[in-house]
């Protein structure tokens, strides 16, 4: 993979860009099309999408029309897609095969089990961990075979992360979850340090909200920004992946402007002292 920003490596020896272009909510060819169009053009060389968010076909379509245009191959791209609730358990293997198959890029970068619980299952119910110890498995014998070249986790907590790190066989690459300065994740990104996993942040932007704060804005005068460029910069500067999402290519365009300036080591710690354990999305702390 050509490497043209900053990038992380994961315990693979494989590495993966600090900056990826989420797909969440991103819906139809069209505006697929011209978001990675935007994203390839402005150097993003990662694309993150998922069994539920339902348009797996469309990003693997994009890009295979696109990554000729732009004079890139396969091994150009980092491509990471996620195992939806549903098919958690007994049926995982149809869950991975039905990715690879929408994508049709040959193989999956890296794949992620999206959520500690199974759909339909109450949270606290005990079938739970054997559901997704099943399903890492599944990831571990995909891994085996090439066709994943990373396997990793969403949403799991501290004690979700203590229970795989026991169990399994190859160790998870990446841990996904909500991340930005009102939710700094402490334990867990400790946890990830000591134990080699890649700690990688979500809604960077706290679903939109805090490009508001007045913390923010005050920092995106100072350093002639947007806030969302303030936000995502806090976090590639401490190495934390992002995968800021949009579906204007402008705003594509100017999300990936991140690695042309730097935030001072104390307005680092000012967004930090933001923290108040806010979570803007899913709350998988419920999940036994």
């Amino acid at each position: 993979m050509t490497d043209p920003q900053p990038s992380v490596l994961l315990n693979t020896g494989t590495r993966m860009p600090l900056l990826g272009l989420g797909t969440f909510r991103l819906q139809g060819q069209e505006d697929t099309y011209n978001a990675v169009d935007a994203a390839l053009t402005a150097g993003y060389r990662a694309f993150d999408t998922a069994a539920v968010y339902h348009n797996e076909a469309q990003l693997g379509h994009a890009l295979c029309c696109l990554l000729p245009k732009h004079g890139l191959s396969r091994e150009d791209v980092f491509i990471t897609s996620k195992l939806g609730p549903k098919d958690q358990g007994s049926k995982a293997r149809d869950g991975c095969l039905r990715s690879l198959e929408q994508l049709g890029l040959g193989y999956i970068d890296l794949y992620l089990i999206h959520w500690p619980g199974t759909q339909g299952l109450p949270a606290g119910y005990k079938r739970n961990p054997e559901n997704r110890a099943q399903s890492w498995t599944v990831l571990e014998e995909f891994y085996s075979e090439g066709k994943f070249r990373a396997i990793g986790v969403s949403n799991y907590t501290v004690e979700h992360m203590q229970e795989l790190l026991k169990s399994c066989k190859v160790p998870p690459a990446v841990l996904q979850v909500e991340f930005h300065p009102k939710l700094v994740q402490k334990d867990l990104r400790e946890l990830c340090k000591e134990r080699g996993v890649c700690f990688q942040a979500y809604s960077s932007l706290g679903t939109g909200l805090l490009p508001s704060d007045h913390v923010v804005l005050d920092l995106a005068k100072k350093y002639g920004r947007t806030s969302a460029q303030v936000l995502l910069r806090w976090a590639v500067q401490q190495n934390i992946p992002v995968l800021p999402k949009s579906r204007q290519p402008e705003r594509v365009e100017e999300n990936g402007r991140l690695f042309d300036f730097e935030i001072s080591e104390e307005d680092v710690e000012k967004l930090s002292a933001l923290d108040c354990g806010e979570k803007f999305c899913w709350d998988p702390t419920q999940v036994s």
